[in-house]
């Protein structure tokens, strides 16, 4: 198949989204280190990892309208090297409120590229569940690459310079996208941002009853995602006792099992319809947590994080499934709030899990997550039972 200027786009948005995971997941393989020298409990670390996604999650919606203003192309700029510039602030912080603030600034200017890079793939391609895999892919990616790298260089020279390295990857990645991605003329350039933010259009498309039915969905399984990305090394080094090394490798395993299957993901969405590829998602989730939860034999472990992984590869099949009940005109703007609405509700993952993890203990935490997993799977089942239309 001949190599298209899409593809490059494609390409460079999927790099783009591996440094905005990378900046933010740098943090969970030194959540031991960081609240040792801040002398900080779980609770505390996961309050600011939820201000982290909670600005994530709010940056979502702008993005688009700021995109359809000034083109796709300037805010993905500005997301990558936002990223670099502002793990600078964690890596010099002197206190943990300096941290904090760092992680929300962090959390902000990533924010602000997967929206707007799902809706350019969107406008581009025509197997939109197969791109958004591919797109997505870069998230679990830097998964795999993240503990690696960043436990490795903890060991040897401590947490401040192994999160300094989430720097260098964004740069790169900018000149990369600086260099080969083509200006694009805004959609909307003389619109302004009052206009697109009306609260008509807001609450008739967060009313649609097929809109909240996916966003339902979203909620559980993001929260889910973001705790499970804030927490799975210190729950396998806290509950387990494994060490530092193995609970990144099986970190690690999780999300190569989530970027290698989420282009399977999507091809399932695309051929056998959205739903069918979520509840094979949610299925293989459970049994990857019960299986962790367990805690039993090496390779039943590596089973349980590459079971998760497929899980949590989610995304090819909710997304799309969302795109599906929105026009042409209201991607941009509707998948923006979407993002935003979910997301914002779900970034109390983190701090939820941190705190039943602090109150009785990891296999309650996780366990919880387990039974929110469930829900979704009893949502599903329901919608086709009743032939309900959502």
């Amino acid at each position: 198949m001949d190599w298209q200027y899409r593809d490059t786009v494609l390409a460079i948005c999927t790099l783009a989204l591996f440094v905005t995971v990378f900046g933010r997941l740098a943090i969970s393989p030194v959540v031991p280190d960081i609240a040792a020298e801040f002398e900080i409990s779980n609770t505390l670390i996961g309050i600011s990892l939820t201000c982290m996604w909670l600005a994530y999650a709010l940056t979502q919606f702008p993005s688009g309208i700021l995109a359809d203003r000034y083109g796709e192309r300037l805010i993905i700029l500005i997301s990558v090297a936002g990223t670099g510039l502002t793990t600078l602030i964690l890596v010099v912080a002197p206190s943990f409120s300096v941290f904090v603030l760092g992680t929300i600034l962090l959390g902000g200017v990533a924010g602000l590229h997967y929206s707007v890079a799902t809706t350019l793939l969107t406008r581009i391609y025509d197997d939109i569940g197969t791109a958004i895999g591919i797109h997505n892919s870069g998230a679990p990616l830097a998964g795999l690459a993240t503990p690696v790298i960043i436990s490795w260089i903890a060991v040897r020279y401590g947490w401040r310079p192994a999160i300094f390295s989430t720097a260098i990857v964004a740069f790169l990645v900018f000149g990369l996208a600086l260099w080969k991605i083509r200006p694009i003329e805004p959609s909307n350039p003389d619109q302004s941002m009052r206009e697109q933010v009306q609260l008509e259009q807001i609450l008739g498309l967060l009313s649609r009853p097929p809109v909240v039915f996916t966003g339902t969905i979203a909620i559980i399984v993001e929260f889910v995602w973001q705790a499970v990305a804030s927490f799975l090394p210190a729950f396998l080094v806290q509950q387990h006792g494994f060490s530092t090394t193995f609970a990144a490798i099986l970190f690690g395993l999780y999300f190569l099992s989530q970027g290698v299957l989420q282009v399977g993901v999507g091809a399932i969405a695309d051929r056998f319809g959205r739903d069918i590829a979520i509840g094979i998602c949610m299925t293989s989730a459970i049994a990857g947590l019960l299986l962790l939860i367990q805690g039993s034999g090496t390779w039943l472990m590596i089973l349980g994080a590459l079971l998760l992984g497929l899980g949590m590869a989610w995304g090819a099949g909710v997304f799309p499934r969302l795109m599906d009940r929105l026009t042409q005109d209201e991607r941009g703007f509707g998948f923006g709030l979407f993002r935003t609405v979910y997301m914002t509700i779900a970034a109390a993952g983190s701090v939820v899990v941190g705190l039943l993890a602090d109150l009785f203990s990891w296999t309650v935490s996780f366990g919880f997550l387990t039974v929110l997993l469930v829900g979704v799977c009893l949502l599903l089942v329901v919608n086709a039972l009743f032939d309900l239309g959502y």
